[in-house]
């Protein structure tokens, strides 16, 4: 796609900004840890606004879904605590009702409270954002009869717990092939995933609808159970067969 000055003229601006803001984090002695944070944050947004440019076949599709990359970055924003961390279960089931999918209705979400890191919930946000907006126009929500169920669990790992979350789409519009063309969405999926947060992951295109599997080492870098009764339980997974999904 050719991009058309203006919108050069707009990223340059979105960069000469954020340079502005850290001249003046600078300046004000924001921590580190802000600092850093701030950083990482610049960064994923420049590397959305510039691969979404690349990926994009128009100007009207490439602006339809940066902003809506954008917009679910925001939202998870919105809901982070005082400490920038993310329920994990709310970002699903906001990303959903966005889309006008309730939960309890066309949606069922299912697993542990957790909390995620700032970073993580970033990437994560993201990813579900393109899996919903997928959903949406490709997918099973592309019609009423169309469901999607998204749970998740931990399985038992070498160093840390296993976070496996799974995407479930049934019913409406189903394509059973992979599409051909690897758009920003896939690269998200399939490869941001794994070089930012060392997830691995599965995309299955069955006749009943895609299914997305999510593997990802629940680090301390990556979140923490909301409870202290579910960090109890998290120590448990050490034992032999202890909180574990079954054999798949």
């Amino acid at each position: 796609m050719t991009i058309p000055g203006d919108v050069y003229d707009r990223l340059a601006a979105v960069e000469a900004d954020n340079a502005r803001l850290r001249r003046r984090l600078d300046e004000v002695g924001v921590s580190d840890h802000l600092r850093h944070a701030l950083r990482d944050t610049v960064a994923l947004l420049r590397a959305v606004m510039r691969r979404s440019a690349e990926t994009a076949s128009d100007v009207e599709s490439y602006v339809a879904h940066l902003e809506g990359r954008l917009d679910s970055l925001m939202r998870m924003r919105a809901r982070t605590d005082a400490f920038g961390e993310a329920d994990l279960h709310l970002l699903v089931s906001e990303e959903l009702m966005f889309h006008l999918v309730r939960e309890g209705e066309r949606a069922f979400i299912e697993g542990p409270a957790l909390r995620l890191r700032p970073g993580a919930a970033q990437v994560l946000a993201l990813a579900i954002h393109e899996l919903a907006s997928n959903a949406v126009e490709h997918g099973a929500l592309d019609e009423a009869s169309g469901t999607v169920d998204v749970c998740w669990q931990m399985e038992k790992g070498n160093a840390a717990p296993v976070l496996v979350l799974v995407w479930t789409e049934r019913g409406g519009h189903i394509d059973s092939e992979a599409p051909v063309r690897r758009g920003f969405g896939r690269e998200v999926l399939e490869t941001m995933l794994a070089y930012e947060l060392g997830a691995r992951t599965e995309m299955a295109f069955d006749p009943t609808g895609l299914r997305f599997t999510l593997r990802l080492p629940f680090t301390q870098r990556i979140g923490r159970y909301a409870t202290e009764e579910a960090s109890v339980a998290a120590e448990d997974v050490s034992e032999p067969n202890a909180g574990l999904i079954g054999e798949r």
